[in-house]
């Protein structure tokens, strides 16, 4: 079992509900029974409330860490182009910036959704297997990822998901690459929750 395990979900307004708090329900289940995993809420300035793409009102824990072990980024906002969410966060830069900061640091960046945009915007998804919500497929491409049509794709310190409920697989995955598969188990048998056939999956 692995100890000291940080995992970090960095939140922005705007940011998709499903695509963080899937993964939340998940990786913070697991933490109340895996000694010294920690997961946490953040954003780039500190415990603040956040306000979401659907209108929830979510109150950050603390500020992103310089390296989490795991960093997940979701999306929200990027196929409307609204000013809050991931699309504006690409155009503002600063979290972009901070996600290319963590990743030179050795930091396992995962993302759901749209959220591999700002991956993309951050430069290190160039020449990168990486996976989005389908309607945005053809604009990760064009960002410079070669894009693989799954639910989850592992490409080492990069692993992306598809669309929001797809963070429920990409938090799974990550417990089952750190803990095994016995951690999937139960976390599976917790959500009652049946994971697709292993084609939908690029490890």
């Amino acid at each position: 079992m692995l100890l000291g395990m940080d995992m970090e979900i960095v939140l922005f307004d705007g940011f998709d509900e499903l695509d963080a708090l899937g993964a939340w329900e998940v990786l913070s289940g697991a933490a109340s029974l895996i000694e010294d995993l920690t997961v946490r809420l953040v954003t780039l300035d500190g415990a603040r409330e956040v306000r979401a793409d659907h209108g929830a009102v979510i109150r950050s824990q603390a500020a992103l860490s310089q390296r989490p072990d795991v960093l997940i980024v979701p999306g929200g906002g990027w196929l409307d182009r609204s000013a809050e969410g991931a699309w504006g966060q690409a155009v503002r830069g600063e979290l972009p910036q901070a996600l290319a900061e963590r990743h030179a640091r050795g930091t396992v960046i995962a993302s759901v959704c749209t959220g591999a945009l700002l991956l993309a915007a951050s430069g290190i998804l160039a020449g990168r297997r990486a996976t989005t919500n389908p309607r945005a497929v053809e604009e990760l491409s064009a960002a410079g990822a070669q894009v693989v049509r799954a639910r989850v794709v592992d490409d080492g310190d990069i692993v992306t998901g598809g669309a929001p409920a797809c963070s429920l697989d990409v938090a799974i995955h990550l417990l089952g690459r750190y803990y095994g598969p016995q951690a999937t188990a139960a976390a599976t048998r917790a959500l009652q929750y049946e994971l697709p056939p292993p084609e939908h999956y690029l490890p």
